[in-house]
């Protein structure tokens, strides 16, 4: 294990290892086995990371990874999806769409590093980062929800049309298929696809490189960006979410849900690992 100093202010983080490499460039790597699922805890953490990166002026550049390698960030937790993550706010389903707008806004340019699948919100999570780079034999991409009987809601859709445009987004979306690096390069959906072993030093490299520059330019440079191309709204991004709440109430949803925990879901199965494929066995009898 690295003995890099974990950041002062989140060494009581459970999933995520927040270190600095060098000077202005920190790496959160994110495990919490047994398959990496997102949960209420991941929002929380996600949020004391970004309230980190705002209380101080040293760091320019955050790098995302996994610590296993089968998985970067697979799904949402449906065993926990009633819990509620922050419940001082008027609306915690707000809270999720604007939770992803602060990554968007961010002065600190934000970077994924994947290998594994990464379905679900972990997909959207990756979707409101800056960049996303991946290892062509390794990283697995997909919006599986409307094989489980509901829609993406924390994104997916809203980032998908902007990047990968309308017929892209509609197969990726209504198909509920994995797809691999190389084709998510193809489709806008990341930024480039690696070899394996040369995602690594690319990321770091590219970071590295980005720390050497100063916070104001590089944050004055993400907000001139960000008004000129066209970015999903937070409220069309909290409209996706109400319209998710509402479909996983259906009575199909809820028996595709049941079904998929008893063939594995959220466990270290082949149902779970190849849930790109695996998703048309829930269909009903």
């Amino acid at each position: 294990m690295s003995q890099k100093s974990v950041v002062l202010g989140l060494e009581s983080l459970k999933q995520f290892r927040v270190v600095e490499e060098v000077p202005g460039f920190w790496r959160a790597t994110f495990n919490n086995p047994p398959v990496n699922l997102y949960d209420p805890d991941t929002f929380l953490e996600l949020r004391s990371i970004l309230d980190k990166t705002e209380e101080t002026t040293d760091v320019k550049v955050l790098v995302f990874d996994s610590a296993d390698p089968d998985y970067f960030i697979s799904h949402y937790d449906l065993v926990r999806a009633t819990e509620v993550p922050e419940k001082p706010s008027d609306d915690h389903v707000y809270g999720w769409a604007r939770l992803f707008t602060r990554f968007n806004e961010s002065p600190v340019v934000t970077i994924a590093s994947i290998r594994g699948a990464t379905r679900g919100i972990g997909n959207e999570f990756a979707l409101a980062l800056d960049m996303r780079f991946a290892s062509k034999e390794k990283a697995r991409f997909a919006q599986i929800e409307v094989g489980f009987g509901c829609i993406p809601g924390g994104g997916g859709i809203d980032w998908l049309s902007a990047l990968s445009g309308r017929a892209r987004t509609i197969e990726i979306v209504c198909g509920g298929n994995d797809f691999d690096a190389t084709t998510a390069a193809d489709y806008g959906w990341i930024n480039r696809a690696f070899p394996d072993a040369d995602l690594d030093a690319f990321v770091d490299n590219l970071a590295k490189r980005i720390a050497t520059f100063d916070r104001p330019a590089l944050e004055l440079a993400k907000r001139m960006i960000n008004s000129r191309v066209t970015m999903p709204r937070e409220s069309e991004r909290w409209s996706s979410m109400q319209q998710f709440l509402h479909t996983i109430t259906w009575p199909a949803t809820q028996a595709r849900f049941g079904k998929s925990l008893e063939l594995g879901l959220q466990k270290t199965t082949d149902f779970e690992l190849n849930l790109g494929t695996t998703v048309v066995n829930l269909r009903p009898e």
